[in-house]
């Protein structure tokens, strides 16, 4: 990210200083969070994600329960079991507790891993309109990142309304 900041200001530095005047630089903006976020794709994208993961979401709601339960039915019993017993049924709650949390873990790592692939097929497609964007309109500099930003520049609408149309 900061990488990408700085070379956007050493180009646009070494543009002005090689005595390109601003008025003979096309620069636009493109907002990839507000992509990410509200383009048809990434709606797309979530709700595949959504229907891919559900039975995992219930399984793990499901153990959830059952650990709650479980953990209920220990302390109404406790006082009426004996120690070995009680031991037993807290190493078992404990295997439980251990084995929600390591498919707790797998889960996030799989979502995660999922995500990143689908935002990266949005980021291609996107990426392929920017330059068609720059290329039919002659741009010189398109940015996805900024510490300021015009409105004039932002052609994320653009960009939005492409993807939606499937170009």
């Amino acid at each position: 990210m900061r990488n990408l900041k700085m070379t956007s200001v050493l180009i646009f530095s070494l543009l002005l200083v090689c005595g390109v005047q601003a008025a003979d630089l096309k620069v636009g903006f493109v907002d990839a969070e507000r992509v990410n976020r509200e383009s048809a794709p990434a709606d797309e994208a979530s709700k595949r994600l959504e229907k891919e993961f559900q039975p995992r979401v219930s399984e793990i709601q499901r153990r959830e329960g059952q650990i709650k339960s479980a953990q209920a039915q220990f302390e109404k019993d406790a006082l009426t079991m004996s120690e070995n017993d009680r031991r037993s049924r807290e190493q078992e709650m404990s295997r439980q507790i251990v084995d929600l949390q390591r498919l707790q873990r797998e889960f996030q790592e799989d979502l995660n891993l999922r995500r990143n692939q689908e935002l990266g097929g949005l980021l291609e497609r996107a990426n392929k309109i920017i330059r068609q964007i720059a290329e039919s309109e002659k741009y010189d500099l398109i940015l996805q990142e900024a510490v300021y930003r015009s409105p004039r520049i932002d052609i994320t609408d653009r960009v939005l309304k492409a993807l939606a149309g499937g170009k």
